[in-house]
């Protein structure tokens, strides 16, 4: 808004130029100091006035003509309607000036509404960070009580620290949150030491109760090592060496040995795929080899179990063992994925798994992948830019894999997308569109928080 300029509040009135005397020709009052003279009256015809020239008489004959003589105002009689009004008892509802303020009210009440919500709600989006942080830091982390219920075997691996145990526990349902546990750990003097091996813990335990059970000897289980869903070859060998008396390297130098010595298909150059996740408790005295075989024969079982003829195993692994990695941690979701995978393979069309480029870079803890790596067909377990199943399993799958190969959904999907990578949550779809949505979805979720974010990198 552009505001005209005014004299200062308080200061005194300007002086008035006089125009006339200007126009014939006198020069302002050299007295005075000032560019205007004093204000003059014409034709007033007081005392004092000074003589008019001829042109200022005549100016003011032609103001005499053209100005109509001043109106005199008489009052006029009220009429009944008036007088009327005037009687009545509420006089404001007939007041002008009150009217237009009362019609102005609500429209004005209405505005600063809008405008203080407005900034309410701006108020409240800029705090929000702030405010949740004071929240959090002076709420308690999430905790269960007591000692827990049923049974979990915890291993720790060598190499992790406070922080992974902390996330590792929660992911395992034994404690409730990551806070809780970690929050408890810093606070500790001197700082607990953690030995790698098989504990013998429960499920929804508090993170004193947790923390307690795995500084106590009495829970370290002797000759236990756990193989989740999923894990690579290389890490299955350091569990089981971190779970038993043998050394990592004679479990190494047996799993070199050619797959036949063990029973695997004519196919397997590894004993990738066939070394079944589970908890193990073995005899104290078992080798390298026969740990091995005890996994490879466990393998088998589950294949049997699932009706897959001996002369299709080594397809069903591989299968199986990219929907492991893909599927996640949502059971519904194995068998719509196997599907996934089967309608491409039906219709020529590559897998496209992320998972398996992964697998061939050496990468066997992410699904995530660069443009550079899905281009890069000199990798034999690249499905994006080589056709059909790669050339050996991604890691090794458990029973709920191998039976969702085996019976994939009934469905015509052709892509699927995790949109929500904490829940897991995936959407299936049959064309490019639908994908491209989800696919944005993904990206919007990964956006919308820090936390989102920290599962996308």
């Amino acid at each position: 808004m552009t505001h005209l300029p005014h004299e200062p509040r308080g200061a005194a009135p300007s002086e008035v130029t006089d125009w006339h005397a200007l126009l014939a020709g006198d020069t302002p009052d050299a007295g005075n100091g000032s560019a205007t003279g004093p204000t003059s009256t014409i034709g007033s015809g007081g005392a004092g006035d000074q003589p008019m020239t001829r042109r200022e008489a005549r100016e003011a004959e032609r103001r005499a003509v053209e100005e109509p003589e001043p109106e005199v105002y008489e009052p006029r009689k009220p009429s009944r309607a008036e007088r009327r009004a005037a009687a009545a008892p509420d006089f404001h509802d007939h007041d002008p000036e009150h009217a237009r303020t009362k019609r102005r009210g609500p429209w004005g009440c209405l505005v600063g509404l809008v405008v203080v919500a407005a900034l309410a709600v701006g108020a409240f989006f800029f705090l929000q960070g702030p405010i949740n942080a004071v929240i959090e830091r002076f709420t308690p982390a999430a905790d269960y009580s007591g000692t827990g219920t049923g049974e979990v075997t915890f291993m720790i691996h060598e190499g992790d620290t406070g922080s992974s145990i902390a996330q590792n526990l929660v992911d395992e349902g034994v404690t409730a949150s990551y806070d809780a546990f970690y929050d408890l750990l810093v606070e500790q003097s001197p700082e607990p030491e953690f030995h790698p091996g098989a504990y013998r813990l429960a499920e929804e335990m508090s993170a004193k109760a947790a923390l307690d059970a795995l500084m106590d000897p009495a829970n370290k289980l002797e000759n236990t090592f756990v193989i989740p869903e999923g894990t690579a070859i290389d890490d299955v060998l350091v569990a089981i060496s971190e779970g038993t008396s043998i050394p990592l390297e004679d479990l190494q130098a047996a799993a070199a040995e050619p797959p036949a010595n063990y029973g695997l298909p004519a196919e397997a150059t590894t004993l990738e795929g066939f070394l079944f996740p589970a908890t193990y408790t073995l005899d104290p005295d078992i080798d390298a080899h026969g740990v091995l075989q005890t996994l490879v024969d466990r393998q088998f079982e589950a294949l049997d179990a699932a009706g897959v003829p001996a002369d299709q195993r080594w397809h069903t692994i591989v299968l199986a063992s990219i929907v492991q990695r893909e599927a996640g941690s949502n059971l519904d979701d194995f068998p719509k994925v196997a599907r996934v995978f089967q309608n491409r393979l039906d219709q020529g069309m590559n897998l496209e798994s992320d998972a398996t480029v992964a697998y061939g870079t050496g990468n066997t803890h992410t699904v995530w992948t660069t443009d550079a790596e899905r281009a890069d067909a000199s990798n034999p377990y690249n499905t994006y830019a080589n056709p059909g199943l790669p050339i050996g399993p991604i890691g090794n799958p458990g029973d709920v894999a191998i039976n969702a190969a085996v019976h994939p959904a009934d469905g015509s999907w052709l892509f699927f997308v995790p949109v929500n990578l904490a829940t897991g949550e995936t959407v299936f779809s049959t064309t490019v569109e639908e994908h491209e949505a989800a696919v944005a979805q993904l990206q919007a979720w990964c956006a919308a928080s820090e936390e989102n974010a920290a599962y996308c990198e």
